[in-house]
């Protein structure tokens, strides 16, 4: 999921991988030719795809679709492929292929190691009752009594280990709070009708969102022409905008990071909203009684965070094709929390409890906005451990976009949400120092239940490991925040630096963890990236090592 936290509802049981529903890109077959994937150049011209298939134990009835390409500095490329089977997609059975500079294949990184083979391709449930049985099964959604969307279509599912055919049926409604959209993603038996898993398409931060009927950004009409304004922002002081020119003056869009939108949701749940345009250019005026503060915070937001991964992480974007997402202030009322759609591209805010306090401060931005990230690279799936790191992952970019953003008035830190007083007390939302001060269940270490927890709960762990590879344990003051982090044995934990720590958690996500990578296989990534980045046996190496023993993940 995409929110913000788990607030107003019972844990999400989620599952999929986001980008596993859409198969696009160069479809390769097992016995075919190959070239390198996708647009990138083909420096592996002479491997066989039957040499890479048998590696890969795929069966004649399968095809690899091309996902992504990355290509490090050495020359080893990692292609990440989604699987079918038969032409219908396979849910979990997404994986990794690193080749070295001279095309040698040097490992796989799969998210199921099973043989994707099934006995029977007809189902004996039919897409209506598939569909009824989803609905049935749907007990996290609120619906309207019948599913609406997409009408069930067959799939293998293969993330529960052994392949089974199956449905997979989209659930629209609404979340325990009568107010979040819910777009729920369940997976049936196809001879059984049994629910086999279920993945709810609206990440929240604070615990899971969805608009019914979200639309993209208003275009404007006529020609338009860059400018920059200035904003009046709640969290953030003063700050300049891009925007562009506009019959009615200026309009909230970012001509220079994707077209980058702000619309005013005007309290509802549903439509299109309007696109926020001003005459003089001059936007907001810090509080929440004007109804362009709001839209400068996640203006500069969509900024930072873009800045963010193009600066630091040299990508281009979510999809890292220059594409920006979607901004929608004032969604609902009194609505305390804001989630990411990864279906309309769009990121949603509440304005808090009685619309004084925005969900709209800088690292909830970064939060939502590394949703779409995950998405479009690892496709962690929502549920079990893999979902506690698709959270987590959030986290830690929205707490590294704070940081990069460098902001007098909304100083870095690792806290998340310090500012928007979700709970009327001053706290913050989540602590990555120590995740269990929050009162609320978050786990400081791994244990063999820490996948049953809600996802936003079972984050703690990753987020802690990120706080000790940054800063180490111990008591200490960073930037005028106090934080004592323990380790679960005590142990001292040297950090290596934040920025470090985000370039091995970044490697990690798009080269190394797929689908279904529980906390020990974040491990297994993340000991490869730093290996990748700073070389094996290096003093990065041995930090990541200690900071995963120090919240009980080893070897």
């Amino acid at each position: 999921m995409s929110s913000l936290s788990p607030t107003g509802g019972t844990a999400r049981r989620l599952a999929l991988t986001s980008g596993a529903v859409v198969l696009t890109g160069t479809l390769i077959a097992a016995g075919a030719a190959t070239a390198s994937a996708g647009a990138a150049p083909a420096p592996h011209a002479g491997a066989s795809v039957a040499a890479t298939a048998s590696s890969l134990g795929l069966g004649a009835k399968e095809k690899l679709v091309v996902k992504d390409v990355i290509t490090d500095a050495d020359g080893t490329v990692h292609t990440r492929y989604e699987r079918t089977y038969a032409g219908l997609p396979v849910l979990g059975g997404d994986l990794i292929v690193h080749r070295a500079s001279n095309g040698a294949v040097k490992d796989v990184t799969k998210a199921v190691k099973a043989a994707i083979k099934v006995a029977s391709l007809t189902p004996k449930q039919t897409p209506t009752a598939a569909k009824s049985a989803a609905v049935k099964a749907a007990k996290t959604a609120r619906t309207t009594g019948a599913a609406t969307g997409d009408a069930p279509r067959k799939v293998i599912w293969a993330a529960g280990g052994k392949p089974v055919l199956a449905y997979e049926t989209v659930v629209t409604g609404t979340q325990d709070d009568g107010v979040t959209p819910s777009v729920l993603r369940v997976v049936t038996d196809a001879d059984t009708g049994k629910k086999l898993y279920e993945q709810q398409l609206i990440d929240d931060i604070a615990g899971g969102l969805t608009a019914k009927g979200a639309t993209g950004a208003t275009k404007p009409g006529g020609a338009q022409v860059a400018a920059v304004g200035t904003g009046a922002s709640q969290y953030s002081g003063t700050v300049g905008l891009n925007t562009t020119t506009s019959t009615k003056g200026f309009d909230l869009v970012d001509t220079v990071r994707g077209g980058s939108s702000v619309l005013d949701f005007q309290h509802r749940t549903s439509g299109k909203g309007v696109l926020f345009s001003d005459a003089d250019n001059a936007w907001g005026n810090g509080t929440s009684a004007d109804n362009q503060t709001a839209a400068v915070d996640a203006a500069y937001g969509a900024a930072k965070t873009w800045d963010f991964y193009k600066d630091v992480l040299h990508r281009n974007g979510i999809k890292n094709d220059g594409r920006a997402p979607v901004s929608r202030v004032h969604y609902g009322s009194a609505y305390q929390n804001a989630f990411w759609d990864d279906r309309s591209f769009t990121i949603s805010y509440g304005d808090g409890a009685n619309d004084q306090h925005p969900l709209t401060q800088l690292d909830v931005a970064g939060h939502e906005f590394s949703h779409g990230v995950t998405s479009a690279t690892a496709g962690l799936q929502y549920s079990g451990e893999s979902g506690g790191l698709n959270e987590a992952t959030s986290d830690i970019f929205g707490t590294a976009v704070e940081w990069n953003a460098n902001n007098a008035q909304d100083k870095g830190d690792y806290l998340l949400g310090e500012k928007i007083d979700l709970f009327g007390n001053g706290k913050p939302l989540r602590y990555q120092d120590q995740p269990s001060k929050d009162g609320r269940g978050s786990a400081d270490y791994w244990s063999a239940g820490v996948g049953n927890l809600n996802v936003h709960y079972s984050s703690g762990v990753a987020n802690h490991f990120f706080y000790l590879l940054s800063e180490g344990s111990g008591a200490k003051d960073i930037n005028g925040v106090h934080y004592d982090s323990p380790t679960v044995d005590g142990s001292t934990v040297t950090g290596i630096g934040r920025d470090k720590a985000v370039q091995i958690w970044y490697k990690a996500l798009t080269t190394y963890f797929t689908s279904t990578t529980d906390y020990h296989g974040a491990r297994e990534g993340t000991l490869k990236a730093a290996a990748d980045l700073y070389g094996a046996g290096s003093a990065e190496v041995k930090a990541v090592d200690a900071a995963w023993a120090g919240v009980n993940v080893k070897a």
